[in-house]
């Protein structure tokens, strides 16, 4: 009955959002609410809310400090010489900004986070798409795609969670999936080319000239140029040095993991507004300028633990992932990795990483050992499905994501999922073709 329940509520949950009957805020409150109340879980709901708000604090904790730092960034004009050079190479050919916008996102998944490359990547292009009149669905697509490729470097979420639940090393996951990683990085270029080629033929070239020193959201204001005069452009040089030498030290921290990823940008949020702007006048200005964008994120951060929170209480994470294995079939274990990789993506996007490579893959793992078939391969195939797990509800840089482009959750969804699918079939091919993923 709970496995019945899980899968329905699932099934409520993503209908009301995809069809905009309740916005995703609401609908992580108020779907498991009910469906766990109706259960007779009530009496215990608060606690298992309370539990998940918990174990949700840290990401939202993150968040607000990330969008806080890079917002003071931007507002510093630390990747204004980035956005200059896309915006030349650009020259106003909707075919560039798109696969220069999928580039600019692959670049910087580097760094294994994807909120940081959301922030950075919508606020950069939004504006430049806008100008030249891009389907908005498009610039979220091709940011999350070369992300969710990224997303399996070793110090990335779903890598280190399989390593550590099956005791293996990145040379025995992450290296064999090279390939696999190189065919769906050239699958996401050739989704942006598709679009590139698409919106070019809609709209054509558009010619203006790039006055302004940077790009940002008041670039819509203008109709002349692309971005007004910014009333703080005049920063002093050894300023300029500090915010790079500040965030280059902070990309370090993060990829050596060397404190909470919270942690380090509170820190590094705090010495930059104090360096940029000593005075407190000014230190609130700016916290109040980015306030809406931080309390529509971090909202939905706190609302997806309560979501994760009644799932896990309830017993449907651990009812979801019995039914996984109750579905392969005994008599055809030697396809096993091939079903791991199948089922990756939509468990994925329906349980948190946590849930699947500390729940489900050690029992996919203990079942592979009864055919011969070696743990790191169950691994590999795991993370097959990693393109369609970021378009899930439980992926906290959704929101950022989504909120950055000012796009509903579900409509984005809508007009990604079929391409994530693509490259997880890319991944897949990838992976079976370079013996990443062997079938006994």
């Amino acid at each position: 009955m709970i496995t019945i329940l899980a899968y329905s509520m699932i099934a409520v949950f993503m209908t009301t959002i995809m069809t905009r009957v309740l916005s995703a805020l609401i609908a992580l409150i108020l779907v498991p609410a009910i469906f766990a109340a109706a259960a007779g879980f009530l009496p215990g709901l608060p606690e298992m809310m309370i539990d998940g708000i918990k174990s949700i604090a840290p990401t939202g904790v993150l968040l607000l400090f990330a969008i806080l730092y890079f917002g003071l960034m931007i507002d510093v004009g630390l990747f204004d010489p980035i956005v200059r050079l896309v915006v030349r190479v650009c020259h106003g050919d909707p075919l560039r900004v798109i696969i220069g916008s999928t580039l600019l996102s692959a670049v910087i998944s580097l760094d294994g986070d994807g909120s940081t490359t959301y922030l950075l990547v919508i606020t950069a292009m939004l504006p430049l798409h806008r100008k030249l009149g891009i389907n908005p669905m498009i610039l979220p697509l091709v940011a999350m795609l070369p992300n969710s490729i990224m997303n399996i470097a070793p110090w990335g979420g779903p890598t280190a969670r399989v390593m550590a639940s099956l005791h293996l090393d990145s040379s025995q996951v992450f290296l064999p999936m090279l390939p696999s990683v190189a065919l769906a990085t050239l699958g996401s270029i050739a989704i942006a080319w598709y679009f590139g080629l698409k919106e070019r033929k809609r709209l054509g070239k558009i010619d203006f000239v790039y006055t302004g020193p940077a790009i940002s959201e008041r670039s819509l204001i203008s109709e002349d140029n692309i971005h007004p005069p910014r009333e703080n452009a005049d920063i002093p040089a050894w300023r300029q040095a500090f915010n790079i030498v500040l965030t280059v030290g902070l990309m370090v921290l993060l990829i050596l993991d060397i404190a909470p990823l919270a942690v380090l940008f509170m820190l590094a949020f705090a010495i930059a507004v104090t360096v940029n702007f000593p005075r407190v006048a000014d230190q609130r200005e700016r916290i109040s300028a980015h306030a809406s964008s931080v309390l529509g994120v971090v909202s939905v951060i706190f609302a997806a633990g309560v979501f994760t929170g009644i799932l896990k209480g309830t017993g449907m994470t651990e009812a979801l992932a019995h039914s996984i294995v109750w579905m392969i079939p005994k008599d055809h274990g030697n396809l096993l990795p091939l079903i791991t990789a199948v089922i990756s993506g939509p468990f994925t996007f329906f349980l948190s990483n946590d849930a699947f490579y500390f729940g489900v893959v050690p029992v996919l793992a203990e079942a592979g050992n009864t055919y011969g078939i070696p743990p790191e391969v169950i691994a590999r195939a795991s993370l097959v499905g990693q393109p369609l797990h970021q378009l899930s509800p439980l992926v906290a840089a959704t929101y950022v994501l989504c909120g950055l482009s000012e796009v509903e959750f579900g409509d984005h969804q809508r007009f990604s999922l079929k391409w994530a699918g693509i490259l997880a079939v890319l991944m897949l091919i990838g992976a079976l073709v370079s013996g990443a993923v062997t079938l006994v």
